[in-house]
């Protein structure tokens, strides 16, 4: 982990490049080119997609594409569509609360649609947006929060390696309700080996004819 600041520099802020991975690629968020899919998928059968988000659900279209265009054209957060092997675009998710003094970057406002969901595609995003600010970028710090109530949310940043820091109480007001904020982090010392179960665990030969895992990602961190 970087202990020893002597020689610290800030990190350069993110630049939008495109990601590639396995399975998905991350893209910068272009409301024209991908609100059709976005809407189709993002209005799918998951009740529970908008509960923890501090916007939505859309009934209407021209205010779903309002709220992405206003996503394109932020600077931190930093959206990106995640698009699959046949070019459609199943979600999205971003960079935020960016401090490249610091070396301290978030990941979060993930919304994915019920066909990404529980996917490879799925743990390759989170990767791809790791990868990049800790390998490409030099970060030393890379978190996750989210609502205490949002179990979901909480077993997969611990699936992902995250370790959890704390509770921060009454944190947020979100949808006219209280938010204790549930904080995880990952640190450039444990990077590597998160990088590797990453790796090992999103590799071809992890994944049996039928596409089922042979390991789970925590398995392969231990």
């Amino acid at each position: 982990m970087t202990t020893d600041l002597s020689h610290w520099q800030p990190r350069p802020f993110p630049p939008h490049a495109v990601l590639q991975g396995r399975f998905i690629r991350l893209e910068a968020l272009d409301a024209s080119r991908h609100g059709d899919d976005l809407w189709a998928a993002l209005q799918g059968p998951d009740p529970a997609l908008w509960d923890y988000l501090p916007y939505g659900p859309f009934t209407e279209r021209a205010t779903f594409d309002a709220w992405l265009a206003a996503n394109a054209d932020s600077h931190d957060p930093q959206f990106y569509a995640v698009i699959d092997s046949h070019g459609h675009s199943l979600g999205l998710l971003s960079y935020l609360r960016i401090a490249p003094k610091d070396g301290c970057i978030e990941i979060g406002h993930i919304a994915f649609g019920a066909a990404m969901q529980r996917t490879p595609g799925a743990t390759e995003a989170v990767f791809l947006l790791a990868r990049h600010a800790f390998d490409d970028l030099g970060y030393r710090r890379f978190e996750w929060k989210c609502n205490a109530r949002n179990a979901r949310s909480m077993r997969a940043a611990e699936r992902f390696g995250f370790s959890y820091e704390g509770l921060f109480r009454q944190h947020m007001i979100v949808k006219g309700e209280n938010r204790d904020t549930a904080w995880f982090s990952i640190i450039d010392g444990e990077w590597p080996a998160c990088r590797a179960a990453f790796e090992h665990w999103l590799a071809a030969d992890n994944f049996d004819t039928e596409g089922r895992q042979k390991k789970r990602l925590e398995e392969l961190r231990d």
